[in-house]
């Protein structure tokens, strides 16, 4: 066991029995308590819904750092785990392995399923939306894409096409690859139009994450630039997200108020939404992990 796998595991199993966490930690949710844990039929998608969306409540306030997350060494040496802190993404990978976990030492591994192609390396991140973190995790079965359930005939096939010109933006570059690592081709995506998702905002069902789709631009790798999960109360819709903008925190947000602002951005337009409904891996698909058990957490 290396030291940074030993030190996340004590904190794991010291956190299990009550300890403080360090510093960088104590915002994190306890997931050691038994409304953590899932239920006997957590496997069912209203179940996982409904934790979603309480652990997802947990994060609410919890400040907004652009990139939190890494290797904890290398190319990105950021821890590889942390609550005290996220951005759009790692706000709805750790909501979504908080949720899926059976205990809090399973938390680490299916955090790595869903950020990572095969290893935790940074090469083999799932960086990219389109090309690399939906296509992994639908195959893998952490998600399930309802977009055409919810959008019907509106529902629009689109693309985004990365090239090597891709790759030149100081957007792209900024992601510092090895052109190995650099993805090129055409990837599909499912996306409602956006006048269409307006008007249709409460009927998607609660626990959804909602992936924000701008404009194909030859220049850019991707074309979802924001996501997090859909949030009903009473008659109101919101999308609750760790907002980089405006609150610097994870907020509930009104959708309408959100996707609204969203679509008087002239230089990239927003086209539409695209929706994904999270899910349990099947058996054996993600590694199970006792709490009392050593274990090679990253």
């Amino acid at each position: 066991m290396t030291p940074a796998s030993f030190a996340f595991a004590f904190f794991v199993l010291g956190f299990a029995a009550g300890a403080r966490p360090p510093r960088d930690v104590r915002r994190a949710p306890d997931a050691t308590s038994a409304s953590w844990l899932l239920a006997t039929d957590a496997d069912s998608p209203a179940a996982l819904s409904r934790r979603v969306l309480e652990v997802s409540r947990r994060f609410l306030g919890t400040p907004y750092v652009h990139s939190p997350l890494g290797e904890g060494a290398g190319v990105d040496p950021d821890p590889t785990i942390r609550f005290d802190a996220v951005d759009c993404l790692t706000f709805v990978e750790e909501t979504l392995a908080l949720s899926i976990a059976r205990n809090p030492a399973e938390v680490p591994a299916i955090l790595e399923e869903l950020r990572y192609a095969r290893l935790p390396r940074y090469e083999e991140r799932n960086h990219l939306m389109e090309a690399q973190w939906l296509p992994n995790n639908l195959r893998k079965g952490f998600v399930r894409d309802v977009t055409r359930e919810f959008g019907g005939a509106a529902t629009v096939r689109s693309e985004k096409k990365i090239t090597a010109e891709s790759w030149t933006s100081p957007s792209s570059r900024i992601l510092n690859l090895p052109r190995t690592a650099r993805v090129t081709g055409t990837f599909e995506l499912e996306v409602v139009p956006l006048p269409v998702a307006l008007a249709r905002v409460r009927h998607i069902a609660p626990g959804t994450i909602l992936l924000v789709v701008r404009a194909d631009h030859p220049r850019k790798v991707t074309r979802v630039t924001h996501l997090g999960f859909v949030v009903q109360k009473g008659k109101r819709t919101y999308l609750r997200h760790a907002a980089r903008s405006r609150y610097h925190r994870v907020v509930d947000e009104e959708l309408v108020t959100f996707l609204t602002r969203n679509a008087r951005y002239a230089k990239w337009p927003v086209t539409g939404i695209s929706l994904l409904e999270p899910s349990v891996p099947t058996r054996g698909a993600i590694p199970r992990v006792t709490a009392t058990a050593s274990t090679d957490a990253p």
